[in-house]
């Protein structure tokens, strides 16, 4: 039995570095995700530092994976994403995606305005794209002040600035899809009055 437990911790640093390799995520990144040095995680995916589960935790979440998953365990099978709730800004956001860095999906709800909401545009590396699932949506890109509807949708640059707000009277709820920049979804809405084309 401590011999097979012996095996199954000798795996797990490798296991470590081939799931952030497959995804694409550097030290540096993983780092800033859980609070982990990077030598810490340097050593523990080597090999040189014994994995406890005040490490495994904070990797497990930043991954969006079982504990199970870092440690080999049996898989259980099942599919689902267990979104817990972000708020940021009054605006509450549901991560739809298990893993960092690549495409994001979130489900996101955001109350209406009261009146005193910032519109200070803001900017940042990447690439989104929004579908409207209920309410309105106002969408200041650029030059651009947009309301966008349920079924409609916008990509979009996020180098231009932009903010996304609710003019009421409901709750507006969307899907948000976010990739890190070069990425692009090629899904394009069409312009008004196109649908008879």
């Amino acid at each position: 039995m401590a011999n097979d437990e012996s095996v199954a911790l000798a795996t797990v640093g490798p296991r470590l570095r081939a799931l952030r390799q497959k995804r694409g995520t550097t030290l540096a990144q993983l780092a800033e995700l859980t609070g982990i040095s990077v030598s810490t995680l340097s050593r523990l995916e080597s090999g040189g530092r014994k994995p406890t589960l005040e490490l495994l935790l904070p990797l497990a979440r930043a991954y969006q994976v079982p504990l199970d998953e870092l440690v080999d365990a049996p898989a259980t099978g099942d599919p689902r994403v267990h979104p817990k709730p972000i708020v940021r800004h009054g605006m509450t956001f549901l991560p739809l995606t298990r893993r960092p860095g690549g495409l994001q999906a979130f489900k996101q709800i955001i109350p209406p305005d009261t009146g005193t909401g910032d519109l200070t545009l803001k900017t940042h590396e990447g690439y989104e794209w929004l579908y409207v699932l209920s309410g309105r949506l106002r969408l200041l890109l650029g030059e651009h002040d947009l309301t966008l509807t349920p079924g409609e949708a916008a990509e979009f640059d996020t180098r231009v600035p932009h903010r996304v707000l609710n003019p009421g009277p409901g709750t507006v709820e969307l899907l948000t899809l976010f990739g890190p920049q070069g990425e692009r979804l090629h899904v394009r809405a069409r312009p008004a009055g196109s649908e008879n084309r």
